[in-house]
């Protein structure tokens, strides 16, 4: 046998054993074939593509994958989408999906440099994560913002911000999706998303301080000291208190205002309400007696002195004349 036979023999086996191999592959192939919905795709392409993780799944298409396969939509949201968007996928999957209210997320801290005062200064990495495992914070209140802006950075929708007078992070409603981002990534918890509420009107305990009353008030003026007047003035028990710190259920808040009026902290806070009226000073009732004698006639005697009176003037006058 020449090498040219070699060659082609050598050729021909290998080729033999790739079509065989091929063959078995397409086999496999198509004996676990997977075949994907085609709903997925019309779902992914109508989601915002934000891929921010607010829905509780990784990414947008691994949204829409989990609503195909969903009997009920009852627990899905799209945060970015809003209602919207849940509408127009529950059209393609032929399902019903109720409303959700619109949500914003809220800053449940007000130390600023005004209200809590500093003790220490951080001098490390800045990382509001980094500083926690190993700080506390600048002041006497551990539950407090430690303000390096992890927030601003986990946001990608730039609906949050550092102020730099108060060092507390703002929210921007506007821009704010709810997506949670920022809500995840705080390590002292003080964000938290709520019910955005009729005319964005919103109130609730703006402190997360968990000290006794004593303790709280002198890290913090504004801090939430226990003291449960709130509880006790709230109509609609929708105010709690657990661990010396009051929590207003946005569920059941009525917006009436009362327990805003009654913390003697300023820790309960209310956003975008139109300023109170100022109680107009009523005027004490008149005197009875005082009502009486005006109301009463003269007496008939007083009377005719006085008839007499004028005659005599009368007279004298043309006596005079």
């Amino acid at each position: 046998m020449n090498n040219m036979e070699i060659i082609l023999y050598t050729l021909l086996s290998l080729s033999g054993l790739g079509i065989i191999l091929a063959l078995i592959l397409y086999v496999v192939a198509q004996r676990f074939k997977v075949v994907e919905d085609p709903r997925i795709d019309e779902i992914d392409e109508l989601l915002p593509g934000a891929n921010c993780g607010g829905c509780g799944y990784p990414g947008c298409r691994g949204f829409a994958e989990a609503l195909v396969q969903a009997d009920s939509l009852d627990d899905f949201y799209c945060p970015v989408g809003g209602n919207e968007t849940m509408k127009a996928a529950a059209s393609i999957l032929g399902k019903e999906v109720a409303e959700k209210e619109k949500q914003v997320a809220v800053v449940r801290c007000q130390g600023s440099p005004e209200h809590r005062k500093k003790t220490s200064e951080y001098d490390g990495p800045q990382s509001c994560i980094l500083e926690s495992k190993t700080y506390s914070g600048d002041s006497d209140c551990p539950y407090a913002c430690l303000g390096l802006g992890d927030c601003v950075e986990a946001c990608d929708f730039d609906a949050i911000h550092m102020n730099p007078e108060t060092h507390l992070p703002e929210v921007i409603e506007a821009n704010c999706t709810a997506c949670n981002a920022c809500v995840e990534v705080c390590p002292h918890d003080i964000i938290e998303l709520r019910n955005a509420g009729k005319k964005s009107r919103r109130i609730y305990v703006s402190c997360v301080n968990e000290d006794k009353g004593g303790p709280a008030k002198k890290a913090c003026d504004v801090a939430c000291i226990g003291c449960g007047k709130c509880v006790k003035v709230c109509a609609f028990d929708a105010i709690t208190l657990e661990n010396n710190l009051a929590y207003i259920d946005y569920e059941k808040c009525k917006l009436c205002r009362k327990c805003v009026d009654e913390c003697p902290t300023n820790a309960i806070v209310e956003v975008n309400f139109p300023p109170k009226k100022k109680k107009t000073e009523k005027k004490p009732p008149p005197d009875k007696k005082e009502t009486e004698k005006k109301s009463q006639p003269k007496d008939n005697t007083n009377q005719a002195s006085e008839n007499e009176q004028e005659q005599q003037n009368s007279n004298s006058d043309e006596t005079k004349a």
